[in-house]
């Protein structure tokens, strides 16, 4: 079973980006809001991140030369 909620370092994991981006963008409205889990506990609702994550647009950028598979054979071999 997958967790229901998700903390902000594993939200910032999930999605890929950084701790201070995801606060950014729930400030900014962008990026759903996390729910009290007590009177100082907050996580985000994982069901929600992920329809975060699926309704971003795609992309007609590459990924940047430093990603992806042909890097981590290079570092397997090295």
């Amino acid at each position: 079973m997958k967790p229901l909620y998700l903390d902000l370092p594993a939200v910032a994991a999930a999605v890929s980006l950084s701790e201070t981006s995801v606060q950014k963008l729930v400030r900014e409205s962008l990026f759903p809001r996390p729910r009290m889990l007590s009177g100082r506990r907050v996580a985000w609702l994982t069901r929600e991140v992920e329809a975060w994550a699926e309704a971003r647009p795609v992309s007609d950028l590459l990924p940047p030369p430093n990603t992806g598979h042909n890097n981590r054979r290079h570092r397997a071999t090295s």
